[in-house]
């Protein structure tokens, strides 16, 4: 009896770990607006739980101080189990990400 007890413990732990399947993941959306040399947006979402948006803007254009600013974010699910997400800004103070799970 303590047997079955004990295998059926590690046949449910093994069913309620996740699955990575990121290698047979499906697009599920996608959208892209290029707006030309101004900037950009686009995002997608995959079927294993992976999605990202960013967006891009030229500012000061035609200055010595004209630099394009992307803000955007993204997403995905852990080997543990949890949603990550980070959100970001990239613009001429460099890349700065930002997450529950970044030490600051």
């Amino acid at each position: 009896m303590k047997t079955i007890v004990v295998f059926c413990m590690i046949l449910m732990a093994g069913l309620a770990a996740p699955v990575d399947d990121s290698q047979n993941a499906q697009i599920v959306k996608y959208e892209s607006e290029n707006i030309g040399i101004d900037g950009y947006r686009f995002e997608f979402e995959t079927s294993d739980g992976t999605a990202r948006q960013e967006q891009a803007e030229l500012r000061n254009a035609g200055t010595d101080a004209e630099a394009i600013v992307v803000r955007g974010s993204y997403s995905y699910v852990g080997p543990d189990g949890t949603q990550y997400v980070i959100n970001y800004v990239a613009d001429e103070n460099g890349f700065q990400p930002e997450g529950a799970h970044i030490p600051k």
